[in-house]
């Protein structure tokens, strides 16, 4: 929370400068995307409950809020929807968590904090983004594609039972 602490984003839910898709202004409409605060650790457990089979626990999520490398970006209207939390190490982002609560996926504020992700990347300068998503999670997976990334490799077994990870990076232009 370190760029930006205090200052709000409004989604731009629009193409971004590499022309992936990024979904319509219309489903983001009053969506502010904004750092992750203390306060916030309740609404964002109980997302991260009902999305993860491992979730993350309170005191991961804080831990994120003092680690220089790492930011935790929020998605709310009225109520506080999803999340994604992200580090920055050398030339390369790495997206650790992604969820969005239940009752409001497939509105297009995973795609907006994933773009969000993209667009700050590019800013600071990154190469790429990279993720590992459940090999079973077909709605992660899409959305992902549709955002640019691509199947680069497989961690067998990496999730809890026995599941595979793929590993999908984005690859950014500059221009």
């Amino acid at each position: 929370m370190h760029a930006e602490s205090g200052s709000e984003i409004r989604s731009r839910c629009a193409a971004d400068q590499s022309g992936a898709a990024t979904p319509p202004a219309s489903t983001c409409r009053g969506i502010v995307l904004t750092p992750l605060t203390a306060a916030d650790l309740p609404a964002v457990l109980a997302i991260e409950r009902v999305s993860f089979p491992s979730p993350w626990s309170a005191s991961m999520f804080l831990q994120e809020l003092d680690l220089a490398l790492s930011r935790v970006v929020v998605a709310r209207s009225d109520a506080l929807l999803g999340y994604l939390c992200r580090w920055i190490v050398a030339d390369e982002m790495q997206v650790l968590n992604v969820a969005v609560a239940p009752a409001a996926r497939r509105r297009g504020i995973g795609a907006a904090l994933v773009a969000e992700a993209r667009r700050e990347a590019r800013a600071r300068g990154c190469a790429s983004l990279t993720l590992e998503v459940r090999r079973g999670n077909v709605a992660a997976r899409g959305l992902y594609r549709s955002q640019g990334f691509a199947e680069v490799g497989v961690r067998p077994g990496y999730y809890a039972r026995d599941e595979d990870a793929l590993i999908l990076r984005c690859v950014l232009t500059h221009d």
